[in-house]
C-alpha cells in the first residue's frame, strides 16, 4: 500500500486530463454598433430685456436638415408677433429681437420646421 501523499499525487495525475476538458466554450457575439440619431433640440435659450426690447438667443443642436427656426412672441395670451431665421450646419445660433417698451409677462415659443422645441418665459409683472 502506498503512503497517503503519494496516493493523492497519483490521483491528481490521473484526474488532470479530465480537469483540462472544462473550459469556457461560449464566445459572446459582438453586437452591431448602435447608431444614435439625436433629435433637433434647443440647448441654450435665453430671453432678456435690453432697454426697450426683448432679446432671445437660442442655439440648435443635433442632426437636422437646414430649415427655419421660428419664434412666436406672446404677452400673456396675446400674440405680439412672429419671426424666423434660416439655420444650417454652419449657422446654429439665432438672435431674435422684439420691441417691448412696457413690462409684461412675456413668452417666446421656438419651433423648428413646425415642431415646437422650447418655450421661454420672462415675467416682469404677474401673469
Amino acid at each position: 500500500m502506498l503512503p497517503t501523499p503519494i496516493r493523492l499525487l497519483l490521483l491528481a495525475c490521473l484526474l488532470a486530463p479530465a480537469l483540462t476538458a472544462c473550459r469556457y466554450a461560449y464566445v459572446p457575439l459582438i453586437p452591431k454598433p448602435v447608431e444614435v440619431t439625436l433629435p433637433t433640440r434647443v440647448t441654450a435659450a435665453t430671453l432678456v430685456r435690453e432697454r426697450d426690447a426683448l432679446v432671445l438667443r437660442a442655439r440648435v443642436e443635433g442632426r437636422f436638415t437646414p430649415g427655419y427656426l421660428s419664434v412666436a412672441w406672446f404677452d400673456g395670451a396675446r400674440e405680439l408677433g412672429r419671426d424666423s431665421v434660416y439655420l444650417d450646419a454652419a449657422q446654429r445660433d439665432a438672435t431674435f429681437r422684439l420691441p417691448a417698451p412696457n413690462p409684461g409677462a412675456y413668452r417666446a415659443v421656438l419651433a423648428f420646421d413646425g415642431t415646437v422645441l422650447r418655450q421661454i418665459e420672462l415675467y416682469e409683472v404677474l401673469p
